[in-house]
């Protein structure tokens, strides 16, 4: 794949002259974007791949909903539906996708709605409750039809977009240049122990404009892995022999971590958002017990299996009180 990609270089300057003009007719306002009166956040990233998105939406959630009647809309990647939809109860990952499920679960004071055209799932979303204050856009960042009000792009630790080039030999995207469009960059998935010196080089290498602002978050692991009717500590793990599933785009810091832990197991790894076949679930349901991600358990149909888990990730931002100022006074103030 990778010999594949080295040999399609010819084409990146192409792909490079057409997103670049495509930008520039957003900023030039050839192209038409719409503004809105009430608060809109939007995360996303440069690079195609997992740069921790999700964890980013529950962390600003958790940060907002207390206070704002807050939104979430995705175009919910990997559902079989199409249009605008509302979560509700009845749904599956099929109908919204497995990161909208997981947060229609996890959070029960929010409206996660889903739609691929994110003006119409703004404007639905408004008219299903004229009174939202507050709308997070997971996923968005080269939605330019829509202007957002606040930016966090998300790049990660291990592949930071300066060094990248775009598709199709790349991961990129669009060019490096439209970070510019972002309030706020976020280095992602960093180790828990950084230097300042290594923060101080990093930041140099992206180069942000003056009025950028850069913080770097780890991800933080449970003690506790859940399934759907129980759970147990993650520790109990040690001595026997499990199955980890992971259908996520990079997965090999939770290997490092379970395997720096002594826990023996074995892996089976799918693409990004991967839709289970019935042998794979069948092969999977098999298993003795199955440890997974979050995001993959809304997808495993894990509602009459105990022995299948998930492991609970949480965000840990360097510099939080000053990230959530930041957040808070852009709505606040909005």
């Amino acid at each position: 794949m990778k010999l594949f990609r080295k040999i399609l270089f010819p084409l990146v300057p192409l792909y490079y002259g057409v997103v670049f003009l495509r930008n520039k007719f957003f900023d030039w306002s050839l192209f038409g974007s719409k503004t809105y009166e009430f608060p809109v956040l939007s995360i996303g990233n440069l690079s195609v791949g997992g740069t921790g998105k999700t964890p980013m939406i529950e962390y600003l959630v958790t940060l907002l909903a207390s206070k704002y009647k807050t939104a979430t809309l995705s175009r919910g990647y990997g559902r079989k539906s199409k249009g605008f939809l509302i979560a509700s109860p009845e749904m599956s990952s099929r109908d919204i996708g497995d990161e909208p499920l997981q947060l229609f679960n996890k959070f029960k004071n929010i409206t996660v709605g889903v739609d691929a055209d994110r003006q119409n799932g703004l404007k639905r979303l408004k008219a299903h409750n004229p009174l939202l204050e507050v709308v997070l856009l997971d996923d968005a960042f080269q939605h330019r039809k829509v202007t957002a009000g606040f930016n966090i792009l998300l790049t990660a630790y291990d592949h930071l977009y300066c060094d990248d080039i775009v598709l199709p030999t790349g991961n990129l995207r669009e060019p490096r240049s439209g970070a510019n469009r972002a309030q706020v960059i976020v280095v992602t998935k960093c180790p828990e122990q950084m230097s300042g010196l290594e923060k101080t080089a990093i930041i140099k290498r992206l180069n942000p404009e003056s009025y950028q602002a850069v913080f770097f978050s780890s991800i933080q692991y449970g003690e506790t892995l859940r399934s759907s009717t129980s759970s147990c500590a993650l520790t109990a793990l040690k001595g026997t022999h499990f199955t980890l599933v992971t259908g996520i785009a990079n997965p090999k810091p939770l290997v490092s971590y379970l395997t720096g832990m002594g826990l023996d197991f074995e892996h089976l790894s799918y693409k990004d958002h991967h839709e289970f076949s019935k042998s794979e679930l069948e092969r999977i349901h098999s298993k003795a017990k199955v440890v997974t991600t979050e995001k993959d358990f809304m997808r495993l149909n894990p509602d009459t299996n105990d022995h299948i888990y998930y492991l609970p990730i949480q965000l840990k931002i360097d510099k939080a009180s000053e990230f959530e100022n930041l957040v808070e006074t852009y709505v606040e103030e909005f």
